[in-house]
C-alpha cells in the first residue's frame, strides 16, 4: 500500500497554530487507510451545542468536486475533544464511521462535556489528521453575557466569503446560519468565481455544490472557529419553492425527488444530529436550544410545510397586487405540527431573552404602486399574515420575555418593530425584529428600499447596497445588534466595518438607535 501523503495543512489563525504538534492520537484500529491526497479538504465543523454535548462534524474528500473520491468501503474515524490546544488533557474520545450512503461524512455526538466552556476537537483517519477546530458548549446558567452572529445568503459567484474570515476572528459563543448556504442556480452580476456546472437536482450534483463552497478557507474557518446552529431556505433546493411546488419544477412527485437529494446533501454537510437526517424528502429541522439563564433559541423551517403561495396562479411568487387568497385564514408559513409546537416552547421559555430564528423578513413590507394600489412579496410571511398574526399572538398569550426574531433570505438589513396589526402602527409594539444582509448575494435597488420605508412606519431601518452579516450581544440589561458591512464583496480581503447599531432594552420591546 503506498503511504499516506498529506499537503499542508490548515489551521486556525493564531493561538490555535500551536496545536499543530499536539499529542497523537491512540494505536491505529483496523488495517491501514491511505489516502492519495488530504482527505479534509472540507475542514471541521462543530453544530449544535447543549450544556453537556456538542456535534462534530467532518467528511472525507480528497477529491472534493468529484463526489469526494473516496472508495465505497466505510472508514473508521477516529475523534478527541480536549479542554486545551495543546491535546494533554482528553474529554471525550470515540469512533465514528464514515460509509459511502453518507458520502463519508462524520457527525460525531459528543456528549459527557462540562456547560460552558470552551473544548478543542480533531479527527483521524488511518494516519490523516484533521485541522484542530474550537467549540463551546451551552451554559447551564448564571451566564451575564452571550455573544452570536447571524448570517445569511451565500451565493459562491457574487462575491467572496471576505465576512467569514472577519467573523472568525470575533469573540463570540455561536454563529446561526439562517439559509441559502448554497445557491442552486447561478445569477447576478460582476461574478467573481463560478459554480462551473448547471443546476443541481441529484444527489451527487448537490454533493458537488457544497462541496464548492465547503472548499472556501474562509468558509471553513468561520466553521471551525464556533458552534454553529444552522437553517435551509430555499436556494438549498430550488428557488421559492413552497412544500412540494416550485415553479421550476412543476410535477409534485419530481420535485419531491430533487428536494430528497437537496435535504440529505445538506444534512451530509453540516454538524447537524441524527435526529435531524432526512426520510426521504422529509426532514426535522426546527428545534429549541438553551443558553444558560440569558437565551432560548428557537429554529424554524418556514419552507418544508409552508401553503403553496397565493396571488399568482401557481407561478413565482413575486410582488403582486393583493388577492383573496392571500389573507386566508388556514394559510401557513410553518405547518400546524410545527406552530402547536412552537406555541408550546413559547409557552416554556425561561431565558431573559427569547430568539426566534427563521428565514426572512417577518414585519409588514407592503409596496405601494405610483397609481396607488398595494402590492405584497407572496414569498415572504406578508404572503401569509394569518400565520404571522398566530406567531405574535402566541407570543402575547405566552407573556414572552424580550422576544426578538432573526431573519434573512432579503439581502439587506432591516430593524423593525412587530405589531399584530400592521395597519394600525399606534398599536403596542410585540416583538423587535433584525435581518441580516446577505454574506455575498446581491441586494435589491436603492428604490424599492426606499418605497418599503416610505409604506411601512414600522420599518426602522433599512438598507440593501451592503454585504456582510449581524452581531448580537445580550447582557441582563440590553440586546445589542451590530451591522457588520464588508467595504467590497468583490475583494476577497476587504475590510468590514460596523454600518449601524441598535439595542432592545430588557421589558421594553422595540427598536432603538445605538
Amino acid at each position: 500500500m503506498s503511504r499516506l501523503m498529506i499537503p499542508r495543512r490548515r489551521f486556525l489563525a493564531g493561538s490555535l497554530a500551536s496545536a499543530a504538534i499536539a499529542a497523537p492520537f491512540g494505536i491505529v484500529r483496523g488495517a491501514p487507510v491511505t489516502f492519495a491526497a488530504d482527505p479534509y479538504t472540507l475542514g471541521v465543523a462543530s453544530g449544535c451545542p447543549r450544556e453537556n454535548s456538542v456535534i462534530l462534524w467532518t467528511r472525507l474528500a480528497p477529491q472534493p468536486l468529484e463526489e469526494g473520491g473516496m472508495p465505497p468501503a466505510p472508514v473508521e474515524v477516529e475523534w478527541q475533544v480536549a479542554e486545551d490546544e495543546g491535546f494533554a488533557r482528553i474529554a471525550a474520545k470515540g469512533v465514528a464511521r464514515a460509509t459511502v450512503e453518507l458520502a463519508h461524512s462524520v457527525h460525531a455526538e459528543v456528549d459527557g462535556l462540562r456547560p460552558g466552556r470552551v473544548y478543542w476537537y480533531r479527527f483521524r483517519a488511518g494516519s490523516a489528521m484533521s485541522p484542530i477546530g474550537r467549540t463551546r458548549t451551552a451554559p447551564a446558567r448564571g451566564n451575564s453575557r452571550f455573544r452570536f452572529a447571524f448570517a445569511s445568503c451565500q451565493q459562491y459567484e457574487q462575491g467572496y466569503f471576505a465576512a467569514y474570515r472577519d467573523m472568525a476572528a470575533r469573540d463570540l459563543d455561536l454563529v446561526v446560519h439562517l439559509g441559502d448556504y448554497i445557491y442552486e442556480k447561478s445569477w447576478g452580476w460582476r461574478h467573481v468565481r463560478q459554480h462551473g456546472v448547471g443546476i443541481p437536482t441529484t444527489l451527487p450534483e448537490f454533493r458537488n455544490r457544497y462541496a464548492l463552497y465547503k472548499t472556501d478557507a474562509d468558509l471553513q474557518a468561520a466553521h471551525a472557529a464556533f458552534p454553529w446552529l444552522s437553517i435551509w431556505d430555499d436556494h438549498e433546493v430550488a428557488d421559492d419553492y413552497a412544500n412540494d411546488r416550485s415553479y421550476t419544477t412543476r410535477d409534485p412527485e419530481q420535485f419531491l425527488k430533487v428536494r430528497a437529494a437537496a435535504y440529505q446533501a445538506y444534512y451530509e454537510h453540516m454538524p447537524l444530529p441524527l435526529s435531524a437526517r432526512p426520510i426521504g424528502p422529509n426532514a426535522t429541522i426546527y428545534e429549541h436550544y438553551r443558553f444558560g439563564d440569558m437565551l432560548d433559541m428557537l429554529l424554524l423551517d418556514d419552507r418544508q410545510y409552508r401553503s403553496a403561495p397565493a396571488c399568482v396562479n401557481g407561478g413565482r411568487p413575486t410582488t403582486v397586487p393583493d388577492c383573496a387568497e392571500r389573507t386566508g385564514e388556514m394559510r401557513t408559513m410553518l405547518g400546524r405540527s410545527q406552530e402547536q409546537w412552537l406555541d408550546a416552547r413559547l409557552g416554556a421559555q425561561n431565558g431573559r431573552w427569547t430568539m426566534v430564528a427563521q428565514q426572512t423578513l417577518m414585519a409588514e413590507a407592503r409596496h405601494r404602486e405610483a397609481e396607488g394600489g398595494d402590492c405584497y412579496w407572496m414569498d415572504g410571511w406578508d404572503g401569509y399574515p394569518n400565520a404571522r398574526r398566530r406567531l405574535l399572538d402566541s407570543i402575547v398569550t405566552h407573556n414572552v420575555r424580550n422576544p426578538v426574531v432573526i431573519g434573512g433570505d432579503r439581502h439587506a438589513y432591516y430593524a423593525a418593530d412587530l405589531k399584530r396589526d400592521f395597519s394600525r402602527p399606534q398599536d403596542p409594539t410585540i416583538a423587535t425584529e433584525f435581518v441580516g444582509t446577505s454574506i455575498t448575494s446581491d441586494g435589491p435597488s436603492e428604490g424599492s428600499i426606499r418605497n418599503a420605508l416610505e409604506n411601512n412606519p414600522e420599518l426602522i431601518y433599512a438598507r440593501g447596497d451592503k454585504r456582510g452579516y449581524a452581531v448580537v450581544e445580550l447582557d441582563d440589561q440590553t440586546c445589542t445588534v451590530g451591522f457588520e458591512a464588508l467595504d467590497d464583496v468583490k475583494d476577497a480581503r476587504s475590510e468590514v466595518r460596523r454600518l449601524a447599531t441598535f439595542v432592545v432594552e430588557d421589558g421594553v420591546p422595540g427598536v432603538k438607535v445605538g
